[in-house]
């Protein structure tokens, strides 16, 4: 289904696109995070092309509504959508935002596509068949973490925003190279070989990390929370716990974390 996936997000994408020179309509949600028009448009255009693809499965977005926490633990086999991932980016026209649709079976995400609709990036992987990367309308390239080179590390965060876990690890690595980058864009960069580390220390959500975390992976990257088991999905509770990010298996990211 990758095909007919990475269509469905650049429909998605295009719904984004037409809203994007004008004045954003912001909206306040519960958890103060901003909404947008082009939120509801991309999250409509997903779910509508989803279910009509495989009305069998059922969808949960972030901008879903009336699914209760029993329903969707009983699904064994769901999309997960964050449809405009960044909404903060897309807000101030950094180009740094996404369309991030993941296929989670058995509490894996094993088909994942995330979409820049600004700057036309694709990145996408299904479980078994690696993973890729396309600009525009060039050919789909492989894509594979890098070896490490540990005298400089890339580590995406940002000295201002990620906080004081961060910093701290930061401090260990005076050498180390700092990636910015928005959106689950930061976990693309690590599965493509252009940085090495994405630590997260502060909460995400599970339609945050899906798709991204099935393009890192079949990069030869993993996705772990910080005692070292790989995040999964479907729990009771969408938030996520802190995360790492890592490139090449042979990097010691445990030995980075900072004491408690």
């Amino acid at each position: 289904m990758i095909d007919d996936i990475r269509r469905i997000a650049a429909e998605a994408g295009d719904a984004i696109m037409k809203t994007y020179d004008g004045p954003a309509q912001v909206e306040t949600k519960e958890d103060d995070s901003p909404l947008t028009q082009a939120d509801r448009a991309a999250h409509n255009c997903i779910v509508a092309a989803l279910t009509e693809l495989t009305p069998d499965i059922p969808v949960l977005s972030e901008e879903s509504e009336g699914i209760s926490t029993e329903e969707r633990m009983s699904w064994n086999r769901f999309w997960l959508v964050d449809p405009l991932d960044g909404t903060k980016e897309f807000i101030k026209k950094t180009g740094q935002f996404t369309v991030n649709i993941a296929l989670i079976e058995n509490g894996e995400s094993t088909l994942g596509v995330v979409l820049a609709p600004a700057s036309g990036l694709e990145y996408f992987a299904n479980r078994g068949n690696g993973a890729f990367k396309r600009l525009g309308q060039a050919e789909p390239e492989k894509i594979h973490v890098s070896e490490i080179d540990k005298d400089k590390l890339r580590i995406v965060a940002s000295r201002d925003h990620a906080g004081p876990k961060v910093a701290a690890m930061l401090e260990k690595l005076p050498s180390a190279e700092l990636v910015s980058m928005g959106s689950s864009l930061k976990f693309c960069l690590v599965a493509e070989g252009a940085a090495d580390l994405y630590p997260r220390f502060v909460p995400t959500m599970e339609w945050d990390t899906g798709a991204a975390q099935c393009i890192l992976e079949e990069a030869g990257g993993a996705v772990c929370t910080l005692d070292g088991y790989r995040l999964g999905y479907g729990k009771e509770d969408t938030r996520n716990p802190s995360i790492i990010a890592a490139g090449h298996p042979t990097l010691d990211w445990k030995a980075l974390l900072p004491k408690d």
